[in-house]
């Protein structure tokens, strides 16, 4: 049985330091059992990050098509579907959540309100979940861009490089320079694992447990640069829909 004091040890031990500002994916069973539940879990990543810290999740609401998310989108109500850590997080009292009908943040802890505030801008790169009224998924003052610009940390709970949310920027930033050079370039899709393994050959990562838990933590930012720099030489390696095309293909030709 894992306590609050003991998670908050783990995680710095992991790396992760007062005054952070926090992206988190994460496994609630893997980190095993823990008095006082995901309550504890939380309270553990605030003492961690102390009062001056941000801890930041994704509270999407990705079920169902375009129109069935925007259908029943309410940033008070809507439950998130990326994990019940996520769910509890977002109905908290004190943590905030951004307006935004599939890729909602929320946030809690030092300026969390204003940290979510604006994701009803236009300004920035587009994305294929952009939809209006609500503004750019992943613009200029989207709260996981804004983290990337602070280079805030991500912390990945018993999760794999599949939960990696920040592919999306790194999908984001390639198109927007893509369709500078040709206004009818295609959104490139990212194979999360792949990259995830060429991240972890880069050796910038912090691994441990965290309770029960297989744990990560690195830079938000360094992530996304290092990454990016790789999609633009080779973005061919790292193209998931070419990818699964050559798999089902080869399944066939053995079949």
């Amino acid at each position: 049985m894992h306590t609050r004091s003991e998670l908050s040890q783990d995680l710095n031990t992991l790396g992760v330091a007062r005054g952070d500002l926090l992206f988190v994916h994460s496994s609630y069973k893997s980190l095993g059992e823990v008095e006082g539940g995901v309550a504890s879990v939380i309270g553990a990543m605030e003492d961690a990050v102390g009062p001056d810290g941000l801890i930041v999740m994704p509270s999407f609401n990705l079920i169902g098509d375009k129109d069935e998310r925007a259908a029943r989108w309410n940033p008070g109500s809507t439950p998130s579907s990326v994990g019940w850590v996520t769910e509890y997080f977002r109905q908290l009292q004190g943590t905030f959540r951004s307006d935004h009908y599939s890729h909602s943040t929320a946030a809690r802890g030092k300026d969390a309100e204003s940290f979510v505030a604006d994701h009803l801008s236009n300004e920035g790169p587009g994305s294929p979940w952009d939809r209006p009224p609500w503004g750019k998924t992943h613009g200029t003052h989207a709260p996981m861009m804004r983290a990337y610009k602070r280079d805030g940390h991500v912390l990945m709970l018993g999760v794999d490089y599949e939960t990696s949310t920040y592919c999306h920027i790194v999908e984001v930033l390639y198109w927007d320079r893509q369709l500078q050079k040709d206004p009818a370039a295609g959104f490139l899709r990212l194979d999360r694992n792949r990259l995830g393994q060429f991240w972890e050959d880069r050796g910038r990562v912090q691994r441990g447990r965290v309770g029960d838990s297989d744990s990560r933590c690195f830079g938000v930012r360094d992530y996304v640069n290092t990454l990016l720099r790789e999609v633009e030489q080779n973005s061919n390696t790292y193209d998931r829909l070419k990818l699964e095309t050559e798999i089902t293909l080869k399944g066939e030709e053995n079949g």
